[in-house]
């Protein structure tokens, strides 16, 4: 198939997008277990978040329920063992308990500064934000919380603020701005606690939370309010059709009619309704929206009707948010159980039927997707599934784990896949697991056939082995 594509690519029959989204597609469906990557982690406790920094995609961050938090290299390894072949990761900074101003409890999540990787954000259950300087570990900002942080967010493309969104227990969203060291403002809606905060990728302005009061709710930060609240009732089938076709559906559907002009007929109707025949203001105002564009098309902001502003997008909880890489569509998880994907524009449901699976309920989980948007991951208690975006079938499970998945991680550069997860042994042992692609295990096993020698002396052999990220020295006696 991949000659194929390639003679089809040479011959101009395929384009160059669709050659690179079904190459990748191709080795993301080959992902399994690394045997050659193994990361020594430093938590005892339930690992909660994990990322990659967004400008680098080199330094993972991770968070866990023992109040600690970790930053390891993902591509340089510390030390190899089985001969070079097993590259091990150790982390490079670890801020736990013993930490003079290391949290006290759980830390629930754990955010890289979006521009760079000298600060990074971790929210706990002991009520504190803290905002970290790398390089000397210390805490540079503390902002104190109402309640347990269940979730904290940066915009990935913000250039005009720098605010940290902050789900708690409290039913209030607080915006805390690392410029000034103060909270922004909060926004008003949840009727609970809020467990997920996603911001969009296509606008800095929008920020999207889920409460454990069932509702997702959209907000422009620079206004007061939310301006849509997702309602699983309203459904739309299928993707969102192509910008030009809508565009020119849209067109047709607005287009004037034959006869009396659209703009006379309306004077006439509200010159009728302002003649004194007994109609009620309120019922002249709705005429006069509906004129403008439609009821149903109306932000009703602040002042939504009470039936949307009690819509629900699940039975229970919401415990994760997810956009996709090109922002179209939000991905959802809830204590009920199911998976919802929703078109950010319409804000409708899409309806896509994700196979039934068992999620956690009692706590957040973190949701990973695919580069070209066609497979997201979500741990299923104890596995990890990877569900087609578009059909909801089970694409790839991976099975590994003793005991329940809490996050996981798709890195795009490497393509390669980290988990979080606790396994149960002898003692309590928290680690973090590696899945990579079938085409890097065959790069790097090809890469430690070529094995070069520097030095003989006596009967030590000095030699360098290239592997993925660079050289390794051996000593062979």
């Amino acid at each position: 198939m991949l000659w194929k594509d390639i003679t089809s690519r040479e011959e101009g029959k395929l384009r160059p997008n669709s050659f690179s989204r079904r190459l990748r597609s191709r080795r993301i469906s080959s992902l399994h277990l690394s045997n050659f990557k193994e990361f020594v982690s430093p938590h005892r406790g339930a690992i909660n978040s994990l990322q990659v920094d967004l400008t680098e995609g080199r330094y993972l961050l991770s968070a866990a329920s023992d109040a600690s938090a970790a930053v390891f290299d993902v591509q340089v390894a510390s030390e190899y063992e089985v001969g070079g072949s097993v590259a091990k990761h150790k982390s490079l900074l670890v801020i736990d308990k013993q930490h003079q101003q290391g949290h006290k409890y759980a830390v629930s999540s754990a955010t890289w500064y979006p521009i760079d990787t000298g600060l990074f954000i971790t929210g706990s259950f002991d009520h504190h934000i803290n905002v970290w300087d790398t390089n000397t570990t210390q805490v540079v900002m503390n902002f104190k919380m109402p309640g347990k942080v269940y979730k904290t967010a940066m915009s990935p493309i913000a250039t005009s603020h720098m605010l940290i969104a902050s789900g708690t227990e409290d039913v209030q969203v607080r915006l805390c701005d690392i410029a000034s060291g103060a909270f922004a403002h909060t926004l008003s809606g949840h009727r609970d606690g809020v467990m997920a905060c996603e911001w969009s990728t296509s606008s800095e302005w929008v920020l999207m939370t889920g409460g454990c009061d069932g509702a997702i709710r959209y907000w422009d930060i620079r206004r007061a309010g939310c301006f849509r609240v997702l309602d699983q009732a309203k459904s739309q089938l299928g993707r969102r059709q192509p910008l030009l076709e809508r565009s020119v559906a849209e067109k047709a559907a607005t287009s004037k009619p034959t006869g009396p002009s659209s703009s006379a007929k309306n004077r006439a109707e509200l010159k009728k309704l302002s003649s004194g025949n007994g109609t009620k203001l309120s019922s002249m105002s709705r005429m006069s929206s509906q004129l403008k564009g439609g009821l149903a098309k109306q932000r009703r902001h602040p002042g939504m009707m009470s039936s949307q502003d009690h819509a629900t997008a699940h039975y229970g909880a919401v415990t994760s948010l997810k956009t996709t890489e090109d922002g179209m569509y939000l991905l959802s998880a809830g204590s009920d159980s199911r998976l919802r994907l929703w078109d950010i524009d319409s804000g409708c449901n899409t309806l896509v039927n994700f196979e039934t699976v068992r999620l956690q309920n009692s706590k957040g989980i973190q949701l990973a997707v695919a580069q070209d948007s066609s497979l997201v991951f979500v741990p299923c208690m104890t596995s990890v599934k990877a569900f087609d975006l578009w059909s909801g079938n089970t694409s790839l499970t991976f099975r590994a784990h003793y005991d329940s998945v809490n996050c996981c991680w798709f890195s795009a550069q490497d393509q390669v896949e980290m988990i979080g997860r606790f396994l149960f042994g002898l003692h309590l042992n928290y680690v973090l697991m590696i899945w990579i692609t079938g085409a890097r295990k065959e790069k790097f096993q090809q890469q430690m056939r070529i094995i070069g020698v520097i030095r003989k002396s006596h009967s030590t052999v000095l030699v360098y082995v290239p592997f993925a990220y660079g050289w390794m020295r051996l000593t062979l006696n």
